[in-house]
């Protein structure tokens, strides 16, 4: 469903990526790094969701941050993944970067905070 709010939007359709490569994943019987993949990246979406519906400001900008947090550990994942020949240079580089844009668009909401 779409919500017409950009890192909503943007961020559950990531975590849907990352969804379908972990079923792949696990089918190599590989475990640890996928399901650490998964948490991290499901949790963008859910942070920035939990976000939107937060009880003042700094709830929003809070939960925000832990969203940023999340991105930059799926970013983390992704780079070991993708190093240890898990995952080929094409799947890396679409999900690199749409994880890039994410922190982009975390980044540029988080720094609203300070202004």
């Amino acid at each position: 469903m779409k919500t017409n709010n950009v890192i909503l939007d943007k961020s559950k359709v990531f975590a849907l990526q990352i969804i379908k490569l972990y079923k792949k994943l696990i089918k190599s019987n590989e475990y640890i790094l996928p399901k650490q993949l998964l948490k991290s990246g499901t949790s963008i979406g859910a942070n920035a969701r939990e976000a939107v519906r937060g009880q003042s400001k700094a709830d929003f900008y809070a939960k925000m941050n832990i969203a940023l947090k999340e991105c930059s550990e799926t970013e983390y994942w992704l780079e070991l993944l993708y190093e240890s020949d898990y995952i080929d240079k094409i799947i890396f580089d679409q999900l690199y970067f749409d994880c890039q844009e994410l922190i982009r668009i975390l980044v540029s909401i988080t720094k609203t905070q300070n202004s």
